[in-house]
């Protein structure tokens, strides 16, 4: 749904007011499973992302608090290990979300994830699924940097002991979402057009060949919606990250939780 609101100048059969019509015309007029298309791709880059994302936060974040605040809860810790984490998993995710992105558009011409990753190897090349990473990292580091010192600042005040619970993990990563989200969704929406070359919205402003870089992403934005074009599918964007961080956190903390509880329990 946010890949299709993000459109900048999509099909007139494309053309959405709300979440709520966008997924109902969807489902209707393309099928049941449509909104999921490409999500197996997503599902198979997610685990090993995630892993190295968690694993260079929980490092980077101990090093540096003890470092900056003598192993204390530091904001400034909390932002930059967030944001190296990020350069990790955006390297793994970034050919993901081309693909998924892809295969989400009006009409995409992919049958399948296999087809589309041959085709935009054989017609725009391997550097085709990196044209967005610069500005993923862009939208992503302050995203994160946001998204984590929420997150630790929502800790410190609705569960000071940093205990494990599992409401506040829930609460606290949920709020973080989508203050982030919020944030960075004029970013997200330049990403989507790198991602996607949508024909129609770059011959519009005789943009011919392949958009690239975020500069020129942000100046055709403008061009083509002025100041709204860059908040487009921020609901959309907001109730997407809600969930998944409020669930990203959950299962993490769980497991931290666990995995610690277990090696203690193995020395005593």
């Amino acid at each position: 749904l946010q890949t299709r609101m993000q459109s900048l100048q999509p099909d007139p059969k494309a053309q959405y007011r709300t979440v709520y019509e966008a997924l109902k015309k969807i489902v209707l007029t393309e099928g049941f499973w449509r909104p999921l298309r490409g999500i197996n791709v997503t599902m198979l880059g997610a685990g090993p992302a995630h892993a190295m994302y968690f694993a260079c936060y929980e490092k980077m974040k101990k090093s540096l608090s003890d470092t900056i605040q003598h192993g204390g809860n530091s904001h400034l810790a909390n932002g930059i290990a967030g944001s190296v984490a990020t350069l990790l998993h955006d390297a793994v995710m970034n050919p993901a979300e081309v693909v998924k992105q892809r295969m989400q558009m009006f009409n995409s011409p992919y049958k399948s994830v296999l087809a589309c990753i041959r085709t935009v190897q054989k017609t725009e090349g391997f550097s085709a699924f990196y044209r967005s990473y610069t500005t993923q990292l862009t939208m992503n580091v302050p995203f994160q940097a946001i998204h984590f010192i929420t997150y630790e600042f929502m800790q410190e005040q609705i569960n000071p002991r940093r205990e494990y619970n599992p409401r506040s993990h829930i609460v606290s990563g949920a709020i973080a979402g989508a203050v982030a989200a919020a944030a960075t969704t004029p970013l997200d929406v330049c990403k989507t057009l790198l991602n996607t070359q949508e024909n129609m919205a770059l011959s519009s402003v005789n943009i011919s060949g392949h958009l690239s870089g975020m500069v020129n992403a942000f100046k055709t934005v403008y061009q083509l919606g002025g100041v709204s074009g860059y908040f487009r599918g921020v609901q959309a964007r907001v109730i997407y990250q809600m969930p998944s961080t409020a669930i990203s956190w959950s299962v993490y903390e769980f497991f931290k939780y666990f995995l610690t509880k277990h090696k203690l329990e193995k020395r005593t």
